[in-house]
């Protein structure tokens, strides 16, 4: 391997850049979340309205993209600590991140059914 860093447009390199994307996508849900939290005090009928807009299915499936995200964002992190706290990580980083992928993927497709469940019920008032 050439001297330097180990991403070379890569794994490594598509999980670090996915790694800081989940990132920065979970940090603007907790500042809407805030923003929307904190309206209850500002206009308790504003806040019913936003929250009323919750209960779409565009937003069910938004839910789930934000699990996604966070699930992704979690696994990748331990991914990253097993690599820079484990002296054999940085040998084994890549079948972690398929490990990682893999189990993401099973998570996520089980997490599929009451998503799509939810947002058949809303559409179709079952």
């Amino acid at each position: 391997m050439p001297a330097g860093t180990l991403y070379r447009g890569r794994e490594g390199m598509w999980s670090w850049v996915a790694h800081r994307v989940t990132g920065v996508l979970i940090f603007f849900f907790l500042f809407v979340h805030v923003l929307d939290t904190a309206l209850v005090r500002v206009s308790p009928e504003a806040y019913d309205t936003v929250v009323a807009t919750y209960k779409t299915p565009l937003v069910a499936l938004l839910e789930y993209g934000l699990v996604a995200a966070i699930l992704f964002h979690a696994l990748n992190g331990l991914r990253v600590i097993a690599v820079d706290f484990w002296a054999k990580g940085p040998r084994y980083q890549k079948q972690m991140l398929w490990t990682v992928v893999g189990v993401w993927l099973v998570l996520m497709i089980g997490a599929l059914y009451p998503v799509l469940g939810h947002a058949v019920r809303e559409v179709f008032g079952s």
